[in-house]
């Protein structure tokens, strides 16, 4: 991870431990979040503890961005190639040029379940009579409730309302807000789970997947589909784990997965965090192996019992007393743990503690340079040549000459 203050010595994480809880990756904006992010997946991806799914709500991590300080810097499919595999909702953006994208993934509104609405209820401006609005819904046309409700007419809203005895101007409003999410290119009526289940394949196979959201990036979008996807998730590794506990065949154990949401605090406050799968995830730690890493730069907006459930805190300066408060709860020796905290450089420099490092400790972060890269297996052009060369060599072939 880096070296600590005041001496040059390697400072390692346990990435199996790692993997066996949840963690939190915390500090305002500017203290380098998606590069401390950027540090743990690489080493998760290259020492093959757990496969990833990252939901990269601006498209940071698959491919080459320009960081803050003008250089370009490597995305995670630069260096690991095939291994990782991108979808996006996006199918625009999926064709510029140097972004292959795999897949452009669709939803369907048959997809979506009452508890991934409620979960959007401020984003959406639901009334407080929306979730029994849903339930009735639910109750007559089961699976098929938001598919049914968005091509209502007047009408048919009316007469829907006398006979499940509900009130027509709740329904209304509810349709009304509902058709927001229809109107997204990347929602359609009716779609099959195979894209979906894909990913389990890919996971099932030790890979990673990232999902891009291109021009969907609002909080609407991106908590929608996270929690339609890792809901799915969950039901598949749920049902590996529970033919590994039948079996005790070692090639029925789920290989573990980390799924890396930001913005957690909307995923994880306290009026939502027992309803959303996130919530469901934390608590539930390794029993499934699936595992979340959270970022967010507003700590004290998670749910505390959720917050306690992290088992590694990787943590940037922090200046809100609330924020400093969350990060370390659980934690013993806060006094001592507030200070390091507060010493802490907006640049480069974290606190690490948890279940993942032996002590907590005040460490300057590696760079995510060319140095890192090559550690990751990455090789520039020029190198590429000369290892070409060197392969020839070895194998007494003379290089073909240049025309």
């Amino acid at each position: 991870m880096g070296t600590p203050l005041t001496m040059d010595i390697p400072i390692c994480i346990d990435l199996e431990k790692w993997t066996q809880r949840s963690n939190g990756i915390f500090g305002q904006s500017g203290t380098g979040k998606s590069f401390l992010a950027r540090l743990m997946l690489c080493g998760a991806i290259k020492s093959k503890v757990a496969s990833n799914l990252i939901f990269d709500m601006h498209d940071e991590y698959a491919f080459g961005k320009e960081s803050e300080d003008g250089v370009f810097v490597k995305g995670l499919r630069d260096l690991f190639g095939s291994q990782i595999r991108v979808y996006s909702l996006d199918e625009a953006s999926s064709r510029r040029s140097g972004r292959s994208v795999d897949q452009v993934l669709k939803i369907g509104l048959n997809q979506i379940e009452p508890e991934d609405i409620l979960l959007l209820a401020e984003e959406l401006n639901l009334r407080a009579t929306a979730e029994s609005s849903i339930g009735l819904l639910q109750d007559r046309f089961k699976q098929q409730w938001l598919v049914r409700l968005i091509e209502m007419s007047t009408d048919d809203l009316t007469e829907f309302c006398k006979q499940a005895n509900a009130s027509e101007a709740a329904l209304g409003a509810l349709q009304r807000n509902l058709k927001r999410i229809a109107r997204q290119e990347y929602i359609t009526s009716q779609a099959e789970y195979s894209q979906i289940d894909e990913m389990m394949h890919i996971f099932e196979q030790k890979g990673h997947v990232i999902l891009q959201y291109g021009k969907f990036n609002s909080l609407l979008d991106y908590m929608l589909v996270a929690n339609v996807i890792t809901r799915r998730v969950r039901e598949s590794y749920v049902k590996q784990a529970g033919q590994y506990e039948q079996s005790h065949d070692k090639a029925d154990e789920p290989h573990p997965l980390v799924i890396t949401i930001e913005e957690a605090h909307k995923f994880l406050n306290p009026g939502v965090a027992r309803q959303t799968i996130f919530g469901t995830i934390a608590r539930e730690l390794r029993k499934y192996r699936v595992t979340l890493m959270v970022i967010d730069q507003r700590p004290s907006g998670i749910d505390s019992e959720i917050m306690s459930q992290l088992g590694t805190r990787v943590t940037g300066k922090l200046t809100d007393e609330r924020d400093i408060e969350s990060v370390f709860t659980g934690a013993s020796g806060r006094s001592f743990l507030r200070g390091a905290l507060e010493s802490l450089d907006t640049k480069q420099e974290v606190l690490l503690l948890g279940h993942a490092v032996p002590m907590p400790i005040q460490v300057r972060t590696r760079k995510y340079d060319e140095a890192f890269w090559r550690e990751m297996g990455h090789m520039s052009q020029e190198e590429k040549k000369d290892k070409a060369r060197k392969d020839l060599a070895d194998l007494g072939l003379a290089q073909p000459r240049k025309k």
